[in-house]
């Protein structure tokens, strides 16, 4: 969004906040960085499911008037924000799919049949990893492919920095790290495991918890969770450790993922291990950039393998000429093209019919780029 953001006004339209006493409204915050507005419903906490859909479609009409939107796109990184957008008339319309949502612990019930709509209204639908791109390709006559990419020159620096933050300076090597949400796709049996047959390792674990129960995760001496940290301080922390870590167990909701984090860790000169996730297989483990491991036992052979060998030159460069293939500059103008060309094909075209949406009033979760 924010090279977008360098042609285009972009508002991001984020799910809502409930607080105490609190008229609804809209808190927009514009990033100095880049130039993106974000616009956050803020609701009373007493409104029923149905009630925060009906304010969360005033304020976004507001905002589009007040800001004198005419011609816009939208922008739909989850089905359920269609149950309180339904009324924008876009000139084009994306559909940014980036995960099976609905198969995520807790997903609306109403999901599937928001997402069968938002394929009837969308004339673009991007995918964030292969498995994903054979699933949706299926059900839409313009699915296009984008894995995830690589600010390949912020994460670069971590080869070069050697001051550690502070929450990570006094813990001890090897160490082996895991930056992301920690939910359900993440095999935490496999994380006591591993720290269980190799004490001496440090397995740090950055990121918040969601959607489990904290006092699920399992604890050890050497199982750090320092928490959330900004995306400008993870080369610094990544700079610390031997080994980046991919944990994630094999069920339903990591089915589809492409986790960004794999080209992220490469970038800062990291070895990586992985759980045999099917777009980090392919192409990752193929290629040999990644070391693929399925159980407790072979996680630890893999790391001990990684640990035991000297850093290669030879395998840092055939990294950076992989990472050289793709970028975020390169996935904006591909992106940018195809809206482009659909911009002017649906401007020779006859207007889009309404396309009813009934509302579930379910609790929704979206973000819509105008």
């Amino acid at each position: 969004m924010s090279r977008f953001a360098r042609e285009r006004r972009v508002f991001y339209f984020e799910e809502p906040v409930f607080e105490d006493e609190q008229a609804p409204h809209l808190r927009s915050v514009t990033c100095p960085q880049t130039g993106v507005q974000i616009c956050t419903p803020v609701l009373p906490k007493h409104l029923d499911a149905r009630e925060v859909l009906t304010h969360q479609r005033i304020l976004l009409e507001q905002m589009l008037a007040q800001s004198q939107v005419t011609d816009h796109i939208a922008w739909y990184y989850t089905p359920m924000a269609l149950e309180f957008a339904y009324n924008l008339r876009p000139k084009v319309t994306v559909y940014d799919c980036m995960d099976e949502l609905s198969a995520f612990a807790g997903a609306p019930a109403a999901m599937k049949r928001n997402e069968h709509a938002l394929f009837e209204k969308a004339d673009l639908v991007f995918t964030g990893g292969a498995s994903l791109f054979e699933s949706k390709r299926k059900q839409h006559e313009s699915v296009h492919l984008f894995p995830s990419s690589v600010d390949t020159e912020h994460f670069s620096r971590a080869r070069e920095i050697r001051s550690e933050p502070e929450d990570q300076r006094a813990i001890g090597y090897p160490r082996l790290g895991y930056a992301g949400v920690i939910d359900e796709r993440m095999d935490l049996e496999l994380l006591r495991r591993v720290a269980a047959m190799r004490p001496n390792w440090q397995m740090i674990l950055l990121g918040p918890v969601v959607k489990i129960d904290p006092g699920m995760l399992p604890q050890a001496p050497n199982l750090h969770y320092l928490g959330m940290k900004s995306y400008s301080d993870l080369p610094a922390y990544f700079s610390g450790w031997d080994i980046g870590m991919l944990p994630f167990a094999l069920n339903d909701s990591t089915r589809f993922i492409s986790p960004t984090k794999t080209p992220e860790y490469l970038a800062a000169g990291l070895r990586v291990v992985s759980t045999p996730i099917r777009d980090v297989v392919r192409p990752y483990g193929d290629l040999g950039l990644v070391d693929i491991a399925g159980t407790a036992e072979e996680y630890v052979a893999a790391g001990d393998a990684v640990l035991n060998s000297l850093r290669d030159a030879r395998f840092l460069a055939r990294v950076d000429e992989f990472l050289s293939r793709s970028s975020w500059d390169k996935t904006w103008n591909s992106m940018n093209h195809l809206i482009t060309t659909t911009d002017v094909r649906n401007a020779r075209a006859l207007p889009e019919s309404k396309i009813p949406i009934r509302n579930s009033a379910e609790q929704t979760e979206g973000a819509i780029h105008v």
